[in-house]
């Protein structure tokens, strides 16, 4: 008897911890691709601080970060505002587990959609165009380097922004799940000197991204009118209507970013072009 209710005691903590394992790991992906991973690692140091005062038993120090405790669930919450606001409205659909499969795939179709017409109207057109699609790796530090959007996406607004001589059309487009984060914003260059020199700063852009992410990044060739994704360093140049709508669903798709996120710390940053422009 006393075995099954310390068995029974295991199983209950075993459940425990996999609850509260299961919400942390929630909030680190609520949190990911915010400024809310910087104010919780500075709390994370705030947190080390107090251990060390007490430690060495340092009282002036240890009083400080008490009292700046004694706040800390007001400052939690007008610190994170904006992530608190996201959980509430997930819970409001129905999202306290995440996302259903389903709702994944409505909302990769609809960006597909929207993406692939604003692409292909921009290619017949033979306007550049640069667009950054977020996956596992946050790319706040780039939209930073832009206008700030937070619209939804659209391939109007898409087509609108990188009309010729528009104030943000010479920078990339930002996009996060299913919104146009920012506008005009600096990527940094790829340094691979494998790469044709025929291709210009708009291509060298793209790659160098998606050497220093897992992002996903369109690109149309002002000159040749050319689809281009960039994707670990690699370029694929001259993509069909057909071709870029099953890349963009082979890649977007839930199981994908699944993949790419357990697999992310094995890729590599050495890129490969793989065709002149």
């Amino acid at each position: 008897m006393e075995f099954l209710l310390s068995l029974r005691g295991y199983f209950n903590d075993a459940i425990d911890i996999l609850i509260v394992s299961y919400i942390i790991y929630q909030v680190l992906v609520l949190l990911r691709g915010t400024r809310g991973v910087q104010l919780l690692q500075g709390m994370t140091v705030l947190v080390l601080i107090w251990i060390l005062s007490n430690v060495f038993d340092l009282k002036t120090l240890g009083w400080m970060i008490e009292k700046v405790f004694s706040v800390g669930i007001i400052a939690i919450m007008i610190i994170f505002q904006p992530e608190l606001r996201r959980a509430l409205e997930r819970l409001g659909r129905g999202g306290l587990l995440g996302r259903s499969r389903q709702v994944e795939e409505q909302l990769t179709t609809q960006v597909v959609g929207e993406l692939t017409k604003a692409v292909t109207d921009l290619a017949a057109s033979r306007t550049g165009a640069l667009i950054v699609i977020e996956r596992v790796t946050g790319l706040n530090d780039y939209m930073e380097t832009g206008v700030k959007l937070e619209a939804t996406l659209s391939s109007e607004l898409i087509q609108n922004i990188f009309f010729p001589n528009s104030p943000l059309h010479d920078g990339a487009v930002i996009i996060r799940n299913k919104q146009m984060m920012a506008a005009g914003c600096y990527l940094p260059l790829t340094e691979n000197p494998f790469i044709s020199k025929a291709l210009g700063t708009r291509h060298r852009a793209g790659i160098g991204i998606s050497e220093n992410s897992d992002a996903l990044v369109i690109i149309v060739s002002e000159e040749t009118g050319l689809i281009s994704i960039a994707l670990k360093g690699k370029i694929e140049r001259g993509l069909s209507e057909k071709q870029l709508v099953s890349r963009l669903y082979e890649e977007l798709k839930p199981s994908a970013k699944k993949k790419a996120s357990a697999t992310m710390w094995r890729w590599s940053r050495k890129g490969d072009d793989t065709a002149d422009e």
